[in-house]
């Protein structure tokens, strides 16, 4: 079974995580959930970052906010593609530190990001990774996609 890591820096960053968590479920996609901090716990980043592969994670989305290193960090030890969500947080310059964190990335060393407070697009990009390779995943998101389509054209009626 295909298995995505969701970590964060810290607990406080749980609010804006749940929504990569859910929309993985929703497409029973297996979630780990960890709190690990790229400032506060660097020993446990460093494990995570080189072992997440050999425990059978394909994708790794990882939400911070403030100086927002963990996603990069993460990054520079892993061989599995990660997905950056910024977090606007109590300590954020209006989030736009936690994006640039992010964004920002030397050659070498790529994340991709999503929106600020993005996390349920990080959820569909790593579904959409892990269907490149399962079928039974990519049949998943179509589903899901006409179905946020249908959902606009149905709004539309309401006009």
């Amino acid at each position: 079974m295909s298995k995505v890591g969701v970590i964060m820096g810290s607990k406080s960053d749980l609010p804006v995580m749940q929504d990569a968590i859910d929309i993985l479920k929703g497409f029973d996609i297996e979630v780990e959930v960890d709190i690990v901090s790229a400032h506060r716990t660097p020993e446990k980043l460093f494990d995570y970052g080189k072992n997440a592969h050999i425990r059978g994670i394909k994708v790794i989305i990882a939400g911070a906010g403030g100086a927002a290193h963990l996603p990069g960090m993460v990054a520079s030890l892993s061989p599995l593609p990660i997905i950056g969500v910024p977090v606007k947080s109590s300590n954020s310059i209006d989030g736009w530190d936690s994006v640039l964190s992010i964004l920002q990335m030397p050659g070498g060393v790529p994340v991709a990001t999503v929106a600020l407070n993005g996390a349920k697009n990080a959820g569909i990009l790593a579904a959409q990774i892990l269907g490149s390779s399962d079928q039974c995943v990519l049949d998943k998101i179509m589903v899901y996609k006409e179905g946020i389509k249908a959902k606009v054209i149905e709004s539309a009626k309401d006009l």
